[in-house]
């Protein structure tokens, strides 16, 4: 499971390193690859192979002619990008996910448990003190059921 966060610069060439304590929880599995894409906040979602394909397990259950479902998939599947680490652990992040997420030069790498979120740190700031709860609220509510 992903845990931690890190700050990390986007290079040149698009790239990213993976930092070593995400990229230990990769499965063999995955065999150095990941699949990209927007996350449901202005963030990149990263999956590791074998994670993407429980995704894509998921997805292919889901009704394509109910709209909704479709139009769901279309959304979630048209950025998906596959792309292997290099030899120096970076991946290369297509334009587009880089403009969707308004990554500039810093970015914040979090995980968060099944993948890995990429930020750009000034929104993750924002998108934390939008909440119109508290840390101490929020964990009262979701952890509640226990």
């Amino acid at each position: 499971m992903f845990k931690g966060q890190f700050k990390y610069s986007i290079d040149a060439k698009s790239r990213i390193s993976i930092p070593a304590k995400l990229r230990k929880h990769i499965s063999a599995d995955a065999n150095d690859t990941v699949v990209m894409t927007k996350g449901l906040s202005k963030c990149i979602d990263l999956y590791p192979l074998n994670e993407w394909q429980v995704i894509e397990d998921r997805l292919m259950k889901l009704n394509q002619f109910q709209p909704d479902e479709l139009r769901f998939i279309r959304m979630f599947v048209q950025y998906a990008t596959e792309d292997k680490m290099d030899s120096q652990s970076r991946i290369l992040i297509p334009q587009l996910l880089i403009d969707y997420a308004e990554i500039e030069k810093e970015v914040l790498i979090i995980g968060a448990l099944r993948k890995i979120e990429v930020w750009n740190p000034k929104i993750y700031e924002d998108y934390l003190s939008q909440s119109p709860l508290t840390y101490e609220e929020i964990a009262a509510k979701v952890m509640a059921g226990g």
